[in-house]
This record gives C-alpha cells, structure tokens and sequence, in this order.
C-alpha cells in the first residue's frame, strides 16, 4: 500500500506564479511561452505551459498559460488553463486584446500586472463598420489603468519592426523590464540566444523593450533635414535633394504660422498629399487650406480647419489607377508582404495582383480632353468598356507584370492634365465652397458639411456608391435650411449613411428631414 502524499502548500517563496499571454496567429505567441518557461527553468523553477486555440487567425486569440514554482522536490499540480481572478501577469500581443482580457476577469486590481502592446489590429467587426468602427484605444487605456496592480503599455510591434524581428521579443523584453518575475536580464537573454535563430534581431527588440519598460530608453530624435523629406515623401523613394529639401521647408514654416491646434492635422495632411503627389501638390492643398484658416473663429477651437486639414487631403488623395499601381510596386509593400506571409530568406515569392478596371477608370488615367471625347460617345464607351471590363491577374514578381505597373504608377507626374483629376477637382471645389459659404451663418454646418467627405472612399464601384451617398446627404441642406438644428440632422444622416451600406436607414432619415418644415428647431426623432 502506498503512503498517502501530502497536498503541496505553498509558501510565499514557493508559490505558483500564473502568467497568461494572448497572441492571434504570426505574432510567435508560442514562441514567447517557451522563452518564458526556458528562463523559469534556468532559474530553478518548475514550470509548464499550455494553449487554449482560438477560433482561427485573426478573429480569436490563442491563450498560451505558463504556471511556475520554485523546485522544492516536491511537484506541484498545475492548471491547465487561466481562472478569473487568478493570474498575476496578462501579456496581450495588441490593446484590444487586453482589453477582452478585462472583460474575460483575467485582469484584477489587487493582483495582476498587465503588460500590453499599445498598437491596433483591427478586428473583423471593425472592418466591416462603413464608417470609422473602431473601438476607443483610450477607453481601453483607461480601463485597463484603473483594472490591473500595474499597467505596462507602449508600441511594441514598432520596436519590433525597427529591429528586424517579431513581437514575442519585445514582448519578452517588457516582460522581464517590469521585474514581475524574479529573474535576471541575463537569464532571459540566455533563453532568446538558445533559439539559434534570428538571435541578434530577437536580442535588440528585447533590449530596446526592456528599456522602455523601465523608463531608460532615450527618446527618439526628431528627424531633421532631408530626414524629414525621405519621411513626407515616402521612404525608399526620394533621397532629400536640395530643392525638395527647400521646398519641404518652405512649406513647413507656412503650417507654423497657422495657429497650434491646427498645426498637427494640418501637417499630417501635408504628408499624405505631398507623399501622394509633390512638393507644388502640397502648395496647393495648404492654399486651400488657408481659405478655412481665414474665416475660423478661436472660440470654436478651430474644429472647421481642423476638418478642412483632414478631409482637404483625404479628398485630394483620391484612389485612381495611378495610386494603386504606386501603391503595389513601392518597396516597402514588398517588405511587408515578406514579412506577413513569413517568407524565409533564400526563398522565391510570388505575388498576384488582381485588376477588374472599367471603362470610367481606363478614362480616367486620359488627358482630359480624350477621355471626355470617349466617356461623350455612350456607343464608343460601350464598345471600348467589352474589352476592357473584365478581371486581370498581374504577376509582380515578374519583369514583365512589375514594369506594367510601375509604368502607371509613373503616369503620376502627368496627373494634374488627366480626366480623372479634372472630375476629382471640380467636385472638391464645389464641396469646399459650400462648406466656407455657410461659415458666417451656421459655423457648426459648415464643420459638417466638411466632416460629410468621410462618406467618399474606395476605388471603382465602391467609389461611385460612396459618391452618390454624399450627394443624397448633401441634397438635404435644402430641406433644411433655415433651421437651428440643420447641423444636427446632417451629422445623422451621414451617420445613417455610414452604417447602413445598402442605404435604407439614409432613405428613411431622408424621408424624415422631407417632412420638417424651416423654422425653429424641433426635437429630433
């Protein structure tokens, strides 16, 4: 007969330490347990580790457990998966996922430190939103603050990437720099160098994170001089000659006299729309801008150029053939593609870029004089749009499919003089002016009227649905003028168009504004 074993009791040196850490698919999740279990290890402690799957890649986090204890000869039962209430470190690979965290009760005040990527990715119910439907980052800082012993939050995808290697290391790095575990830096280095691979890219990240975690890192400089050029212009594609230089600058010190809540957006805005174009592009987007500057009034915190400077270079930047072709041979989108599908070095990668274009787009990238000429001539269109309408597949790892593209892509410097240009143009001149004329009247509807170009995105069909929603919204301005509350009831109708793709709720809000009379303001249904 055995001899019964006594039930394993932990002391306060001998506790079982509970750490769970939530990744979705390519962020190395299991990579990261196994680095944590390999330094408990080292350390004299027992320990185990699990995962629990989540529903696939990238619409459920997979929970990787680690439970340690100190090695007393005696081994301890483990858990095999996390309890609420009971975990002492969380590591979520994304913000959101600390958040869900939360919300599952792994996170607790009184116990638990949580570590957390303060990136976004969003997720599938975010995507599908029309409009903007992403969930508020600072809600789930603000939680997560006031739901965790100790809250660790900073980008650690980016000090990822800026050191060649996947998250889990600055991951680790943040991880062993809050000191929740008692362990060395020198023991989690040892566990990172004994995966043989990738050790000098994993090494950095982790130094860099174990810094930041400890509020060592130096702050970033501020890129200056042609640095600030590469970075407006698109990295990889100029090299900051003088003349762009000057004119970089020249262009900065027009955003420094503007007043200082505008100066942000207005240079983010300035960065797309020179990126997207050129230097003299954006002249004329700050030109632009500079009308709404005029005529806005500080004691509105200047909320109308704030909207012209986002919405002016949202507008500006249109999606033609030209951008994607731009877009889908730059360098970087090379890099990216590599780094997401995990191609291994030595290994040949092979792209397929899929093309549908109609006879309006085909148009579009014409000097505006031919492509009018066609788009006049319904049987020509016609005639033209048979051979043209129909899917293409671009093979980009090839010679000859990669100079089709970067050709069109090249066609961006001879924009200006395009069909397509000459249609965008127009159309933002008469939004924009509308919006201005209405500034000495109704301030708050003409901040709407700007804030209603959200509504135009995408590219081909999706652009033409998305055009014709902002022109039904616009059409109400009739109905409603005259009345205190017109601001209000264009906010709810682009929102209804935004949220409803099919546009019944934008029908029946319309159908809604039709029966209000001018006058005073009434309540809203």
């Amino acid at each position: 007969m055995l001899d019964a074993v006594p039930p394993f009791r932990a002391k306060d040196d001998q506790r079982v330490i509970k750490l769970a850490v939530l990744a979705v698919g390519g962020q190395g999740g299991g990579v990261l347990a196994d680095w944590i279990t390999d330094v408990a290890e080292r350390n004299g402690y027992v320990a185990q580790s699990t995962s629990v799957a989540g529903v696939a890649q990238r619409t459920g986090a997979t929970i990787y457990y680690v439970e340690m204890a100190q090695d007393t000869g005696r081994l301890p039962v483990f858990a095999l998966s996390p309890s609420q209430g009971d975990v002492d470190i969380l590591i979520a690979a994304e913000l959101m996922e600390a958040g869900r965290a939360i919300i599952r009760g792994f996170v607790t005040p009184e116990r638990t430190t949580l570590i957390a990527s303060s990136h976004r990715i969003a997720a599938v119910s975010e995507k599908i939103e029309p409009g903007d439907g992403r969930a508020s980052s600072a809600k789930v800082h603000a939680t997560a603050e006031s739901a965790s012993k100790r809250f660790i939050a900073f980008d650690m995808e980016k000090i990822a990437a800026d050191n060649g290697s996947m998250i889990s290391a600055s991951l680790l790095g943040a991880l062993a720099g809050s000191d929740a575990l008692p362990f060395t830096r020198e023991s989690y280095e040892q566990a990172v160098s004994a995966g043989g691979r990738g050790v000098k890219a994993s090494l950095a990240a982790f130094g860099a994170a174990y810094d930041r975690a400890r509020g060592t890192a130096a702050p970033a400089p501020r890129p200056a001089g042609p640095a600030i050029v590469e970075s407006a212009l698109g990295a990889g594609r100029v090299s900051g000659p003088q003349n762009l230089l000057q004119g970089w600058q020249a262009l900065a010190a027009r955003i420094d006299l503007m007043p200082a809540a505008v100066r942000d957006m207005a240079l983010r805005g300035l960065r797309k729309v020179v990126d997207y174009q050129d230097i003299a592009y954006g002249g004329e987007y700050l030109d632009r801008l500079d009308k709404a500057v005029a005529v806005d009034r500080a004691d509105h915190a200047h909320a109308l150029s704030i909207a012209a400077a986002k919405h002016l270079a949202n507008a500006l930047c249109y999606d033609d053939m030209i951008r994607v072709a731009d877009l889908k041979t730059r360098s970087t989108r090379d890099r990216r593609v590599r780094k997401e599908v995990g191609v291994k070095e030595g290994s040949i990668l092979q792209v397929t870029e899929y093309f549908h274009p109609r006879i309006e787009e085909f148009c579009g990238t014409m000097p505006a004089g031919l492509g009018s000429y066609i788009e006049s001539r319904p049987k020509l269109a016609a005639f033209l749009d048979r051979r043209i309408n129909h899917g293409r597949r671009i093979r980009t790892d090839s010679f000859a499919g990669f100079a089709a593209l970067w050709f069109i892509g090249g066609l961006r410097r001879w924009r200006r003089g395009l069909l397509r240009h000459k249609v965008e143009t127009a159309h933002l001149d008469r939004w924009y002016a509308l919006a201005l004329a209405h500034v000495p009247q109704d301030y708050a509807l003409a901040v709407e009227i700007l804030n209603c170009r959200r509504l135009i995105k995408g590219y081909s069909d999706t652009h033409v649905r998305a055009q014709s929603k902002f022109d039904r919204v616009l059409s109400a301005l009739a109905m409603l003028k005259g009345r205190d509350d017109a601001a209000d009831w264009i906010r709810r109708l682009r929102e209804a168009a935004l949220k409803d793709e099919n546009g019944d709720m934008l029908d029946g809000a319309l159908k809604t504004v039709a029966t209000l009379g001018p006058g005073p303001a009434t309540s809203a249904p």
